[in-house]
């Protein structure tokens, strides 16, 4: 494992993680797995449902996560830290005793501790992973061997070539499904595994001294997975260096990305083009990548396109949930279309289900539009202790094979690939009765270079507002056009700069082709990123719509006329 700063790296993507996972499934201990972002309420909740006896942690996390919280965790007896310091842990409540990964490395060494329970059966459960909690309170997901197993089976046949001379770059957090199935797939196959971080993933990450190089750069993987969140970043950074290119530099730049464009579409190579004007995009992720998974939220057009014709390499766009052991479907390689997730893995079968009320039906045509239920082995054994909700999105058919409700709205094309459309939560109804998909408004407007992030909301009300966090560097160019100065939380607090923005924005979902009443009528601007620190986004920067609400309520009664 290759560290990039002084600073230990992060207990959310470590080597020691997933070593002490493994352990776990050997001598069949169910493993517990918590977003440390979540919150100690939500911590101990998760803790204390599960009857938590052992914690694994970083001394960090231990410090200010955890230690607040454990005098209300009455069943937790051991923690073991992962860090080397110190040796001695004073000031933690009676009846816990703390251990250091060393000592307890130590004890297993030991012949009379060299033994194994009895292996685990396929039925017993390995995991239980908590939710991000991006719609309330995080729910744990019973997920057994053989729906581990089923999942990534059905992941690592839609990778090509999958061999000891891959390697993968590792930097979400390992208690997100799509993280740890990668990781175990990679584990399966024998390929390398590096280590890093959000914030030292690339030469420009906030904590990679300026000339140094990011941990990409250093350990050129060849397989990354990633969520939307971050190709947009790497999408945005490199189109803003293509603007302030000279004329002519921008130019060849435009004509070489359309003529791939039109390559790939004819399925030929662009070796001339990759070499000389691409391949400088292509060493920010190291310059050996081979595939770039994608799951965790719809990848935009826009952003795929770039990725396949810039880092030279397929992108593959996955769907699926904790509930389905993050499997469900991933494109073939060869597919360059944009927008649609790919034909069911092998493992799993994919149906639609009639949702009268948001107007989509199996009978729809040119393309069959329901709900997607998915069900076959990876679908899990459902959530921990929570009965009524495992009725409502669980059920069993006449085969005894166990399907999933997962709540998204999708289309199936005719060579059998699928496409998300919406999502029935994301509905909502104006106060004149249309239906507006805040995700489809949202995704459309992330495109534009103004906007980092943006929420929009509409509850029965007459029109849709937005919360925007807007670039910096584009907000200042914005607004020095128009003769306004200042920082950016100034330029946020101006009502001309608010406007201004609007404006922008308006103009971004029209070309979108949005419908009048989808587009945004005010919006307030937010100078502060949002961030799972924050707790406005999950891990895998979901917008968790409810704490997005609370945080700007008086912002959304003053858009609203005071209402």
């Amino acid at each position: 494992m290759r560290k990039s700063s002084q600073r230990p790296p992060s207990w959310a993507t470590r080597a020691e993680w997933i070593v002490a996972a493994q352990a776990c499934f050997m001598c069949n201990f169910p493993l517990v797995t918590l977003y440390s972002t979540l919150g100690g309420p939500a911590i101990a909740h998760g803790l204390n449902e599960t009857q938590v006896t052992h914690i694994i942690t970083s001394r960090e996390l231990l410090e200010t996560r955890l230690k607040p919280i454990l005098i209300e965790v009455p069943r937790l007896q051991h923690i073991i830290v992962v860090d080397g310091a110190p040796t001695s842990w004073p000031g933690y409540p009676r009846g816990i005793s703390v251990h250091n990964m060393a000592a307890v490395q130590k004890l297993g060494a030991r012949p009379e501790n060299a033994r194994y329970r009895d292996a685990p059966l396929p039925s017993d459960i390995a995991v239980i992973m908590y939710t991000s909690g991006s719609t309330g309170v995080p729910k744990g997901v019973m997920i057994s061997h053989s729906n581990v197993i089923a999942g990534i089976t059905g992941m690592a046949e839609r990778i090509p070539n999958l061999s000891e001379d891959d390697t993968y770059i590792g930097y979400l957090p390992l208690a997100h499904v799509l993280e740890l199935s990668a990781e175990l797939v990679c584990v399966a196959y024998g390929c390398r595994i590096g280590y890093s971080s959000p914030q030292t993933l690339a030469d420009q990450s906030t904590k990679i001294k300026k000339g140094s190089k990011g941990d990409t750069s250093a350990l050129r993987p060849t397989l990354m997975a990633a969520v939307p969140e971050i190709m947009d970043r790497i999408y945005k950074n490199v189109m803003t260096k293509v603007e302030e290119m000279s004329r002519v530099q921008r130019t060849l730049f435009t004509l070489a990305y359309n003529y791939k464009l039109e390559q790939l579409a004819k399925g030929n190579g662009t070796p001339l083009c990759d070499r000389l004007v691409f391949g400088k995009v292509r060493s920010l992720l190291g310059g050996r990548t081979r595939v770039l998974l994608s799951g965790g939220a719809p990848l935009s057009a826009a952003t795929q396109r770039f990725m396949n014709v810039c880092f030279c390499c397929p992108v593959g766009q996955g769907y699926g949930l904790t509930e389905t052991c993050g499997a469900g479907t991933i494109s073939e390689l060869w597919d360059y279309s944009t927008g649609r997730v790919g034909g069911p893995l092998v493992c799993c079968e994919i149906k639609l289900k009639d949702w009268v009320e948001g107007g989509y039906r199996k009978t729809d045509r040119p393309h069959p539009r329901g709900e997607i239920l998915i069900g076959g082995p990876n679908v899990t054994m459902g959530y921990y202790k929570n009965e009524a909700k495992n009725q409502e999105d669980f059920f069993a058919d006449e085969n005894g094979q166990r399907w999933f409700c997962t709540g998204d709205i999708g289309e199936f094309h005719r060579d059998g690939c699928l496409k998300i459309i919406d999502r029935k939560k994301d509905l909502v109804k104006l106060q004149a009765g249309e239906y507006v998909s805040l995700g489809k408004v949202e995704a459309m407007l992330k495109n534009c270079p103004l906007v980092d992030n943006i929420c929009a909301y509409a509850n029965r009300c007459a029109y849709v507002v937005g919360f925007v966090v807007p670039n910096q560097k584009q907000l200042s160019a914005l607004a020095e056009q128009y003769g306004i100065r200042g920082s950016t939380e100034e330029l946020c607090a101006s009502e001309a700069v608010e406007e201004l923005v609007l404006k922008v924005i308006t103009e971004a979902a029209l070309a979108a082709q949005l419908e009048r009443f989808e587009i945004p009528r005010k919006i307030c601007l937010s100078a502060d990123p949002w961030t799972p620190e924050t707790g406005l986004v999950t891990d895998a920067f979901k917008l968790k719509r409810q704490e997005l609400k609370t945080r700007y309520r008086d912002d959304i009664q003053r858009m609203y006329g005071g209402k």
